[in-house]
């Protein structure tokens, strides 16, 4: 019955549109599949808060998958700053496992929500300004990036989202092209997804009243329709970055985030 026609039709959409934005913007897709599979899970009959944490980690799970397909069509233009990647790789680790083993057990899904809805609405309102960087601001060493990983690795395990939201914007303000800082976004989302994802899978073992076919706090049926989706779409938008202007990039990305925000303040707040 976890299988019914109308459940993997809209999961299948979320995938294959989840995919398309991870390529185009360098999201990992989280900032849509969050607000979706909470809704889905509620209906359900799954509690508020509960549904609030299985998404984000149902979320982040995915992104295992969709990291890895569009960051191999940004490889094969250049686009990836790999030495950026190792440098931000080793924090991110730390910060996520902090956040999805430690932090994210602890907290309530209302609360989860409320965060998601108020780091997103920052992330969206400065990247919609299109605030220019200062042209001599350069990227830190590596001590400030393995710090700035961990910044990172932390905030996405706490809103289930690949990291682009944090380091897309961090870059750019440190004079990396839009087109190299998405790219660059994509090749993370696997280490933080990865770190996350066992976070969620053990400290969510004790939790009782998750629905079936769960993995601690992972929804498998919504991880397997839509990572299989979503790996056909990611190279498309990965396409689509490398062809549209800079600014229309970035307020496609905050137009996104302002909708999404909004949904998940609202559940923050009628969850109490």
């Amino acid at each position: 019955m976890i299988f019914e026609p109308t459940l993997v039709f809209s999961l299948a959409l979320l995938g294959l549109g989840t995919g398309f934005l991870a390529g185009l913007l360098g999201i990992g897709g989280g900032m849509l599949m969050v607000p979706f599979i909470t809704l889905i899970l509620s209906n359900r009959g799954v509690s508020p808060d509960l549904s609030v944490k299985m998404a984000i980690a149902t979320s982040m799970a995915t992104i295992l998958f969709t990291s890895l397909s569009s960051v191999r069509a940004h490889h094969k233009r250049g686009a990836v700053r790999w030495p950026l990647v190792k440098s931000l790789a080793p924090g991110i680790v730390l910060g996520g496992i902090v956040a999805s083993l430690g932090v994210f057990s602890l907290l309530k899904g209302a609360w989860l929500a409320l965060f998601f809805a108020a780091f997103v609405s920052f992330s969206a309102t400065q990247m919609f300004l299109d605030k220019k960087p200062a042209p001599t601001r350069q990227l830190p060493g590596t001590p400030g990036l393995v710090g700035t990983g961990g910044v990172i690795g932390f905030l996405s395990g706490l809103v289930g989202a690949g990291g682009g939201f944090v380091s897309v914007p961090f870059m750019t303000w440190c004079n990396v092209p839009i087109h190299n800082a998405v790219a660059t976004s994509a090749a993370l989302g696997f280490p933080i997804a990865l770190a996350n994802v066992v976070g969620y899978a053990l400290s969510g073992q004790t939790v009782s009243n998750l629905p079936p076919y769960s993995f601690g706090y992972i929804w498998l049926p919504a991880l397997g329709v839509i990572a299989t989706c979503s790996v056909f779409t990611a190279p498309l938008g990965a396409k689509a970055a490398h062809v549209l202007p800079v600014k229309q990039l970035k307020r496609v990305f905050a137009t996104i985030l302002f909708g999404l925000a909004g949904y998940m303040l609202f559940k923050g707040l009628t969850s109490h």
